[in-house]
């Protein structure tokens, strides 16, 4: 991944994005990991309310979620900025609500996520489903199912 946020304080991006701004609206891969690498979700259910709790509509603003898979240790997100608020908002927003749900399952009041994340942004001409193809086979490639269809922590508009 490139440069992303790493280091940078969620709450200092509080700039809102003028609707004419295309660029700070492109579509960008985002990688957030556990703290310390925990894997807090490899338990189904702590799995299934992190989905849940990020892919909501309350948590995604007028973003768009475009692909994402969860992993027992990260999360990928393919997201597209809306009008109103910019992509540091969103995973914040995103990352919170997960954790909260995951810390409500599990009786707990600590960090989740790593205090940093990733994001490298698609460049013009650069095929989104190409990159929803790559961010969903993750399972896959880690070996921990041999089809995707047996993987249920994940989903992408095109697939």
């Amino acid at each position: 991944m490139g440069p992303g946020r790493a280091g940078r304080d969620d709450a200092s991006m509080d700039m809102r994005v003028a609707p004419s701004n295309t660029a700070l609206r492109r579509i960008h891969h985002v990688v957030v990991a556990t703290r310390r690498g925990q894997r807090y979700f490899e338990p189904f259910a702590s799995a299934c309310v992190a989905a849940r709790a990020f892919t909501d509509p309350r948590a995604l603003g007028d973003a768009r979620l475009l692909a994402w898979v969860l992993m027992p240790d990260h999360a990928h997100w393919l997201l597209q900025p809306g009008e109103r608020e910019t992509l540091a908002q969103v995973v914040s927003r995103m990352r919170a609500r997960s954790g909260q749900a995951v810390n409500r399952l599990r009786g707990e009041k600590r960090p989740v996520w790593a205090s940093s994340w990733d994001d490298r942004v698609l460049h013009d001409g650069e095929d989104p489903r190409a990159m929803a193809r790559f961010i969903v086979a993750n399972p896959l490639r880690a070996g921990l199912v041999r089809a995707l269809a047996d993987y249920p922590f994940w989903d992408a508009e095109w697939l």
